[in-house]
């Protein structure tokens, strides 16, 4: 038996040990059932936990596969060739797996659910768990997405397609997120997003690592340079891994007295497990980066290069299998984990206020509690976390090469975020999801102020300065990634100043005056995309008026303050509709809150509509604030470039201006005159 399969079959046996050991601790290991009642058998009790930890562990070596061909292996051309080609079949061949065994969860878990054995299912008793159950619809969903990245990893030949590709498969991961613990626990958006980004970071971190050690194993002179820059990447999933593992772990442990339970036994494990990758991976970064850098740069993929690219490459497997099989180790404790009785009470909701909020009816608002109050809101900590920590990076990269940035910029950037804050998870989010007014004062800050500081603050030119460009010649890097982007036709469509205006207009009439927008506050899920749809149709209309960001599109300042203008009052007839509506906009929702305060649903959503007016002459002035420093400072550049080029060419230009003006004065003085040029005698 070879190595390779030696440590494959090692951590395949330490996976499933520790598998039993978690589950028997966290009391899920099947039970018999009482005398007389139903029950599927001990087979679907065990099949369940064993066939999720092979599902999970198929999707994010998908994800790794995908994430090595994309963004590891350096790439001397558009198309992904030799290992990289290779990366994506092996990704083909592990979404289909994943694809199988997620089928198979679906038809253990209706067995589980509806307390039948396996050889009883029927495609009724599988009806009825698809259309009765989130598990079971995003059983189906996951199905379908690794389907669809089985088939087109097969027919996809471009980096640009893969890193499509990749992010189709990082979205396999949003059902799973959405069932489970998380769909029932408090404060249920903030279990969700804090789950999804747990998984997403844990499939990049551990997949990568899985691609990485497969190309040690095939001897490619490649991976010095995937190391490198896997261990960037990796160092950003430990963050993410880190703090959204302990709050989504807050959502479910209710106090300190939860901390002895079995479902605190099994945390503490993860804990444990995380603390010791995370010691991996300083290793890695300390001692096998170092030593595969210190090897050189190569060409040729399946030669070793030498004894020193050997022992390195060497270093760096024998690390990377002890870091994998306690990856594995964790995966199998996170899914006894999903099968473990939480610690919150069943009993949680006490009214149906509570259960459509995730939490308790907020007391009656005042200025001191729309200033300062706070909302574990799931979407507006991720967008605020993950910008200000994005942003914070490209400044640090910046600083490192002494390049300059202006301060107001950052400043811009900032006040956005702190914006999105207080309408997300500040004050002001605590009583959106309760009050029509209050919901509509955040929707103008998400659509119509936020954007305009964020635009300002030039991300995109951040992004540019200090996203890797390319290790070799022909290298599709991040950087070009990025600027291919910003040049494509779906960008040339989204930024078409037409469309824009539609979106960021049109979305108002097609959510408030129809049943989307009752359906949207119904759900948690659908109030976060309600928020992120705000914010980024604010952001494309910003973009395209005032950004300062490079653009597919180049339009005048004048032609901007055009746009502005023929689209603001479409938003203030909108409010003045709002305001004259008799009928309340999602009765039912607002009815079923029961708030004590706030009663006349009717003259808070008039409220509402006020607000909406006249917030909207807020960002007016902003703007046009922008677009006169933006106007003059183009003056003053055009002016500063037509000094330059005089300066150049010894004003050449408007020598040859004058000398064209003296020849036609010339050529009129010798012009003969005829008798229609004299003037008529009197």
């Amino acid at each position: 038996m070879s190595a390779s399969a030696r440590w494959t079959l090692g951590a395949f046996l330490a996976t499933f040990t520790t598998l039993y050991v978690a589950m028997v601790v966290g009391g899920a290991a099947p039970e018999p059932p009482a005398p007389g009642l139903p029950d599927p058998g001990p087979f679907v009790g065990w099949a369940i936990p064993v066939v999720k930890v092979v599902a999970d562990l198929a999707g994010i070596v998908t994800a790794g596969f995908l994430v090595t061909a994309t963004f590891l292996l350096p790439s001397s051309a558009r198309d992904v060739q030799g290992l990289s080609a290779r990366a994506l079949r092996r990704a083909s061949t592990t979404a289909f797996v994943w694809a199988g065994l997620t089928l198979v969860l679906f038809a253990l878990n209706a067995a589980d659910l509806l307390l039948i054995p396996v050889d009883q299912l029927s495609w009724s008793v599988l009806r009825q768990f698809f259309d009765g159950t989130e598990l079971g619809w995003a059983l189906v969903a996951q199905t379908v997405i690794a389907l669809l990245v089985a088939v087109l990893a097969r027919r996809t030949f471009s980096v640009r397609a893969a890193a499509l590709l990749l992010g189709l498969t990082l979205g396999g991961f949003v059902p799973q997120a959405l069932s489970g613990h998380s769909a029932g626990s408090g404060s249920h958006d903030l279990a969700v997003v804090s789950l999804l980004l747990h998984l997403v970071g844990a499939a990049l971190w551990v997949g990568g690592l899985a691609g990485l050690a497969w190309v040690a194993v095939r001897g490619s002179r490649r991976l010095p340079e995937g190391v490198t820059r896997f261990s960037t990447l990796a160092l950003w999933c430990v963050a993410i891994i880190g703090v959204s593992g302990v709050v989504n772990a807050a959502t479910r442990i209710q106090g300190f007295g939860d901390l002895d339970s079995q479902y605190a036994v099994l945390v503490w494990a993860k804990v444990v497990a995380f603390v010791v990758l995370a010691a991996f991976g300083l290793v890695h970064r300390r001692r096998t980066v170092v030593a595969l850098e210190a090897v050189g740069d190569q060409d040729d993929e399946t030669a070793d290069g030498g004894p020193a690219r050997g022992r390195a490459r060497w270093l760096f497997l024998r690390v990377a299998a002890v870091e994998l099989v306690i990856m594995g180790m964790t995966v199998a404790v996170a899914v006894a984990l999903s099968r473990t009785p939480t610690p919150r009470p069943a009993d949680l909701y006490q009214t149906p206020a509570e259960a459509i909020l995730g939490g308790a009816l907020p007391p009656e608002p005042t200025l001191w509690r729309l200033l300062w109050g706070f909302t574990p809101n799931g979407v507006g900590l991720a967008v605020v976390g993950l910008g200000l920590a994005l942003y914070v990076a490209g400044l640090r990269v910046m600083r490192r090469r002494g390049d300059a940035w202006p301060v107001g910029r950052t400043l811009s950037w900032m006040t956005g975020l702190v914006v999105i804050a207080w309408a997300t998870f500040g004050g002001l989010g605590v009583y959106s999801h309760v009050l029509f007014s209050a919901h509509m004062v955040s929707h103008m800050m998400l659509s119509m102020v936020a954007p305009i500081f964020l635009v300002l603050g030039a991300p995109v030119t951040l992004a540019l300065r200090t996203l890797p460009g390319p290790r070799q010649k022909g290298d599709v890097s991040p950087r070009q990634m990025l600027v291919s982007f910003l040049h494509s036709r779906f960008t040339k469509v989204v930024t078409f100043p037409l469309f824009v205006a539609l979106v960021f207009v049109g979305s108002l009439y097609g959510l408030y005056f129809t049943p989307l927008f009752e359906l949207a506050m119904e759900s948690h899920i659908g109030h976060g995309l309600m928020e992120l749809h705000f914010l980024a149709a604010g952001s494309l209309f910003y973009y395209v008026i005032v950004g300062v960001d490079p653009s597919p599109r180049t339009i005048a300042p004048l032609w901007r303050f055009v746009i502005l203008m023929v689209t603001i009052p479409f938003h203030a007839f909108f409010s003045i509709a709002l305001m004259s509506m008799t009928t309340v906009v999602a009765e039912n929702f607002y009815l079923s809150l029961d708030r004590p305060y706030a009663t006349d649903l009717l003259a808070d959503q008039y409220l509402g509509g006020g607000i909406a007016w006249a917030m909207g002459e807020v960002p007016l002035v902003i703007v046009m604030a922008a677009l006169f420093v933006q106007w003059f400072r183009s003056d003053a550049r055009e002016a500063e470039r037509h000094d330059r080029a005089a300066t150049r060419n010894d004003d050449a230009d408007l020598a040859a201006y004058n000398e064209y003006l003296a020849r036609l004065g010339e050529q009129a003085e010798a012009r003969p005159t005829t008798k229609a040029d004299r003037a008529p005698e009197r």
